[in-house]
């Protein structure tokens, strides 16, 4: 199945295939930096499956850090649309808002918990850890 997106103002626009590694919840201080206030909603998918359809990203990641993030957004209109994070090489974490159709999104893991704030729920059923979960 093919999965499209945009941005807010529609200058930039993209597509996926393939399967989508994992879903989820990230309460990091620095994602509801990025967020706005709550959880950032995420797909993790394979950078290979995903494709500029319009329009060319900016780019920012932290210079003050080792081994940054790379986040693509809109230079017009700000929106985050997905980041390339060094402990997931190959791979795309997708901001779920910017999906055409995100109704399928279910959350299956909800990761640093220990920054949640008691405002942010969790829907029944998603598996929470104050920080990473343990490798598989």
């Amino acid at each position: 199945m093919t999965h499209s997106g945009r941005c807010y103002c529609g200058d930039l626009a993209y597509e996926f295939d393939g399967p989508i590694q994992s879903q989820l919840l990230c309460h990091c201080r620095e994602c509801r930096y990025l967020s706005g206030g709550l959880a950032n909603a995420s797909v993790v998918i394979s950078e290979a499956n995903f494709r500029w359809t319009k329009g060319t990203p900016e780019t920012f990641q932290r210079d003050d850090l080792a081994t940054p993030r790379v986040r693509y957004f809109c230079a017009n209109c700000g929106t985050h649309v997905c980041v390339k994070s060094p402990p997931r090489p190959g791979m795309l974490v997708l901001k779920v808002g910017t999906l055409d159709d995100d109704t399928w999104f279910k959350p299956e893991t909800a990761i640093f918990c220990i920054d949640q704030r008691p405002f942010h729920i969790l829907p029944e059923g998603v598996a929470s850890f104050e920080r990473l979960p343990p490798p598989k």
